[in-house]
């Protein structure tokens, strides 16, 4: 046995090693996110505090919610990246930066939503008041969601994030190459993904219950082995929660009623 090779990580912890340090992180953020969320959930429309304070949430929200679907790729990425030496850590460097990149783009997404929820709420549209067009704005935000998941546009990014080939292809080296292969596969993300945030912020963008669905159904399109089943059921679901938010709220079960104003 060579001096290098004596130094090189055991295959098992390089395939298991990404898997398990994401599932642990989700865990961590989805803790925190409770605590920090507790009591907040005020529906659609929900007051989103300071841009500092969404921001930081937010970063927790989408690593607690996005980490578990990016396994697949963290394992290819770290199996691809390769390392020599028994205790080469490149691949945990190289997830790490995959990693943050990925997050990163999550984050400028958030504070790109926060900036366009803001600026709406700014305006103070009487209009939107729950009691007038609220309902039926926040169920066509969900059913436009539904739509956008039959776009060619959807399908090219959920092809992106399904399959890691097209990812470890054209890899990157070294800890910049990592970061900028996350950035790189977060935007194919927020491009599949986008639609149901935009649903999460109509359904309640703090609301741990909506949190928790939202990220099954991002989960569920990106993991099962049968994307067009995992597409229509996804359709199927907006649609109904899209009507049932606009005409009948008070039957949508665990939807918060804003207080109308």
């Amino acid at each position: 046995m060579t001096a290098g090779a004596s130094r090189a990580l055991p295959r098992p912890v390089v395939d298991v090693l990404p898997a398990v340090v994401l599932f642990v992180a989700a865990a961590a953020c989805w803790v925190v996110t409770a605590q920090r969320m507790d009591g907040m959930d005020m529906g659609p429309g929900t007051d989103l505090g300071g841009l500092g304070w969404f921001a930081g949430i937010w970063a927790t929200m989408m690593a607690a919610m996005m980490l578990p679907s990016l396994v697949p790729m963290e394992r290819a990425y770290a199996a691809a990246a390769g390392g020599r030496g028994r205790w080469s850590f490149r691949p945990v460097a190289a997830t790490t930066g995959f990693s943050a990149g990925y997050l990163l783009v999550w984050v400028l997404a958030g504070v790109v939503a926060y900036a366009v929820f803001e600026g709406i709420r700014s305006l103070d549209p009487a209009w939107l008041a729950w009691d007038r067009a609220g309902p039926y704005l926040a169920g066509g935000v969900i059913i436009g969601a539904a739509l956008y998941e039959l776009t060619p546009a959807k399908a090219t990014c959920l092809r992106h994030c399904r399959q890691p080939e097209l990812l470890t292809h054209n890899r990157r080296p070294g800890p910049i190459g990592a970061m900028r292969d996350g950035i790189g596969h977060g935007g194919y993300c927020v491009g599949c993904s986008w639609a149901l945030m935009a649903a999460l912020f109509a359904l309640g963008v703090m609301s741990l219950g909506w949190m928790v669905v939202v990220a099954s159904v991002v989960a569920i399109e990106k993991l099962l082995p049968w994307s067009k089943v995992a597409v229509a059921a996804t359709v199927s679901l907006l649609l109904v929660l899209g009507v049932g938010v606009a005409l009948f709220p008070g039957n949508v079960p665990g939807l918060t009623i804003p207080m109308s104003t």
